[in-house]
């Protein structure tokens, strides 16, 4: 017996695969060689002059009393584009392109979890049973800071390491754990915590005092289109915290549970008790040259 097939759909499923396969190649585009780290650039912006990103792995964040690592598995990331103005010496920002987040969500284990990060001081009977029930299923929280505001970055601040911020960024801290609920945060787009982080000397009031960043040890390729610097330390202790907010499910159980955490954490928490480390390496390229790149 012979099997009789229509060639139309072979030919149909033929140009479907063709299809995807175009899809995903166009989908995986991306710079190259020494520009691969500059995949969220906008580099498709013919305004944008010189590709960023910094990359850290190496700190903690401290807030009231509060104190969240950085570490190698799970780096803090800022990255974008910008212009200088060589009349003014001002710098253009512009936001990461591609699909990629201008400061990407990366979750920060909080040490002590749910047990350090609540004081359960006030809570009643059926509160602390729902809070026992939570430890008791997982204690983990994670801190993941989000963009609350417009991200500023001063290039001739950075190059020549003066005390000026080199990076403004305006954040808020998602916490997250299931008795927290879903919105649960430090800080709000309108109430950010904003971070004016230095390569140079900060000016903190009492009773934090001066610490001081570091540009990093500078590398270029040969071409000169992407400059390295390796140990960058961008850094900020004069920044005040806001109270957390919305933390839990019921209002009665949000007021409480939110009042929990504020009470453990020293929140709010006045300018000069809270800082900001960020270290690591940072890069710099060509626009132009890493839009040339991309394959």
């Amino acid at each position: 017996m012979r099997i009789r097939m229509s060639i139309r759909p072979m030919v149909a499923a033929a140009v479907t695969v063709g299809a995807l396969v175009a899809s995903s190649s166009a989908m995986a585009a991306a710079p190259t060689g020494v520009y691969a780290p500059f995949n969220g650039c906008p580099y498709n912006n013919a305004a944008v002059q010189s590709c960023l990103k910094s990359s850290n792995t190496i700190g903690s964040f401290k807030f009231g009393s509060a104190s969240v690592p950085l570490a190698a598995a799970t780096p803090v990331v800022l990255q974008g584009g910008y212009s200088l103005d060589d009349n003014t010496g001002l710098t253009t920002w512009y936001d990461a392109a591609n699909g990629f987040a201008t400061l990407p969500a990366q979750p920060l284990k909080v040490p002590g979890g749910l047990i350090g990060l609540v004081s359960t001081g006030g809570f009643s009977g059926f509160l602390i049973d729902l809070f026992n029930a939570a430890v008791a299923s997982v204690n983990d929280v994670y801190a993941t800071a989000e963009l609350a505001g417009p991200v500023k970055f001063d290039y001739v601040n950075f190059a020549f390491g003066f005390d000026d911020p080199a990076v403004t960024l305006p954040i808020k801290v998602h916490l997250t754990n299931p008795f927290l609920g879903s919105s649960c945060y430090i800080g709000t787009n309108s109430s950010p915590i904003t971070l004016k982080l230095t390569v140079g000397t900060t000016h903190p009031p009492a009773p934090n005092t001066s610490i001081t960043g570091d540009r990093g040890t500078l590398t270029s390729t040969p071409d000169g289109t992407v400059l390295t610097a390796t140990n960058s330390k961008l850094v900020d202790n004069a920044f005040s915290v806001p109270a957390a907010n919305n933390c839990g499910y019921l209002p009665l159980d949000k007021l409480i549970i939110t009042a929990g955490v504020n009470l453990k954490e020293g929140l709010p928490s006045a300018a000069g008790k809270n800082s900001a480390i960020l270290q690591g390496t940072s890069y710099i390229g060509d626009r132009a040259a890493t839009q040339a790149s991309v394959h």
